[in-house]
């Protein structure tokens, strides 16, 4: 390219080619491992524009550059570990924060509106294209998810007082917690049965496991602490509940596009207030009864 770039505007197109060039080959590797040819054929093509994209601001910056190996193997991780529809949405939030360095190069790079377009529908063809199974079954994972939060968490609660000791919590919320998932995927199984769908078996399966993983983080304070630590041990129960929450209120935000704040806090304040009422429930069914243990 024959005409002057400014020093400012170059540091941008370079920075803008690193980014086209390093995501070309995450969609690349994703590609490899992703289920289903229409995924992989999409992930592919995405691929191909970012790669005209490197070529289109070579042109200017007139450098060749390499990948940034260590975003490529961590996005490659999240997507084998989350989800390929998480990693890539996830990957795609971050481009869109920089639609903005787009107007400043309007002036200088005449490219640059046409890039802006393209990156658009990228995903626009994301949210049309890619189809994950796993996220077909997230309603089924809340479900297993949720329900497990507010009855073990009040369980739990309700048990720290009034038996004071935290093996008997444990032991008794671990007896509770797996009784209720095999509850909980016998009724998602039946439920599903009876509404004629073939997936009945995958969907009862999440629910469970959605449960049964849930029932693990939250005794499992009860057992790292000492018998009469229960305190200390309802305290970091509530804390592993909410960083439960955020983190599937997360997910679900990026891959399904869903609000954060409303979902995480109309989850942790039903969770944390079901805990609460059992905690109290617990000091006075004690009292009333009184049980000494």
């Amino acid at each position: 390219m024959n005409k002057t770039i400014s020093a400012e505007a170059m540091a941008i197109i370079r920075k803008m080619q690193l980014g086209e060039l390093t995501e070309s080959v995450i969609y690349e590797r994703i590609a490899k491992f992703a289920k289903g040819e229409e995924n992989r054929a999409t992930l592919r093509r995405l691929a191909a524009e970012e790669k005209a994209h490197y070529y289109v601001w070579k042109q200017y910056s007139g450098v060749e550059m390499k990948p940034k190996r260590g975003k490529v193997f961590w996005y490659a991780l999240v997507a084998r570990l989350l989800g390929f529809t998480f990693a890539v949405k996830l990957m795609e939030r971050g481009e869109g924060h920089a639609q903005d360095v787009y107007e400043k190069l309007a002036a200088e790079v005449k490219e640059s509106e046409q890039i802006r377009r393209q990156e658009e529908e990228h995903e626009q063809a994301l949210l049309a294209m890619l189809d994950e199974e796993s996220l077909q079954y997230v309603g089924s994972m809340v479900l297993g998810l949720n329900d497990a939060l507010v009855e073990l968490a009040g369980s739990l609660a309700g048990f720290t007082f009034a038996l004071q000791n935290t093996r008997l919590v444990a032991l008794s919320g671990l007896i509770v917690g797996i009784s209720a998932t095999f509850s909980m995927a016998s009724s998602e199984f039946l439920a599903a049965k009876s509404e004629g769908r073939s997936d009945a078996l995958k969907s009862c399966t999440y629910t469970g496991v959605a449960y049964l993983i849930t029932v693990v983080l939250l005794i499992l304070p009860y057992l790292l602490f000492g018998t009469a630590q229960y305190i200390p041990a309802l305290i970091c129960m509530l804390l592993i509940i909410v960083a439960i929450i955020a983190g599937f209120t997360y997910y679900t935000s990026v891959a399904k596009d869903q609000p954060f704040k409303s979902r995480f806090w109309e989850m942790a304040l039903i969770s944390i207030g079901v805990a609460v009422v059992s905690f109290v429930v617990g000091i006075l069914a004690k009292r009333l009864l009184g049980v000494d243990v």
